[in-house]
């Protein structure tokens, strides 16, 4: 007898078969839904006390980086941050922090992180003398690169140009055009400028005006300056006319030195 043939499945056939294996989709009634968001803000709640409410993050060290010299101490910095500095870490106002550090008149800038899960940590750069400028009481302003006044001393710091205005009858009589403040920035941009194996032996600025600034150096040699324009191009000159021993040194037209003596 012969074989019966049977007839393959289409393929609706087949993918009605598939469907009827899947097993049915996992859906939750109202109810649950309820009841998983309850649970979630739950969790976010609990976590959010943890760690904007509770003691388990508490701030417990704050770390000072950066101090490079004595001047500025570890517990000065402590003492301008303040309060903030305690309670929940995720709460410490790190914009405030740095106001309070950055108004310290010896630092130029200052960082602020949070270290998880105790430490507030402070990264500090702290001022660097440029020139220190004597006062009529004697005492010395050290000034910074940018122009500001950070601290006052009874002696200027080691290896920094010290400024000094010995303003001539012109001069005075037109304070109104170029005051003393700014006789005393061009002069600290003059100090900037200088090489430092010039600066380094804290030489003396003489101020009589705007257009008579006056270098001394050490040994005896002097320098005349001019203004403190073309700076940069001025201290080239000077330490190519060093290499030759002399009394004094005029870079005031940096493109005509001389040297006399």
């Amino acid at each position: 007898m012969a074989d019966r043939l049977t007839a393959a499945p289409s393929d609706e056939e087949l993918a009605a078969e598939d469907e009827e294996d899947e097993p049915p989709a996992l859906r939750l009634s109202r109810r649950g839904v309820l009841v998983l968001s309850g649970f979630g803000a739950l969790v976010l709640g609990v976590l959010a006390w943890l760690v904007f409410f509770s003691s388990v993050l508490d701030v417990r060290s704050v770390a000072i980086q950066g101090l490079a010299t004595d001047q500025l101490t570890v517990d000065e910095v402590r003492s301008a941050i303040g309060p903030v500095q305690h309670g929940p870490l995720a709460r410490v106002d790190l914009d405030a922090v740095q106001r309070r550090v950055q108004a310290i008149p010896r630092v130029a800038k200052a960082e602020v992180w949070r270290g998880w899960p105790h430490t507030l940590r402070v990264k500090v750069i702290e001022r660097q003398p440029a020139a220190a400028v004597k006062g009529a009481d004697g005492k010395f302003t050290q000034m910074d690169a940018s122009g500001v006044s950070f601290a006052t001393e009874s002696t200027p710091p080691p290896g920094v140009p010290v400024v000094e205005l010995q303003l001539s009858q012109p001069a005075q009589d037109a304070a109104a055009v170029f005051p003393a403040s700014r006789l005393v920035q061009g002069a600290v941009k003059v100090a900037t400028a200088l090489p430092s194996e010039v600066a380094k032996q804290s030489p003396s600025l003489l101020v009589r005006s705007y257009d008579d600034i006056e270098l001394r150096l050490p040994g005896g040699a002097t320098v005349r300056w001019g203004s403190p324009d073309r700076a940069q191009r001025k201290a080239t000159v000077l330490l190519a006319l060093l290499k030759q021993k002399a009394a004094t040194y005029d870079v005031s037209a940096p493109d005509a030195p001389a040297i006399s003596g």
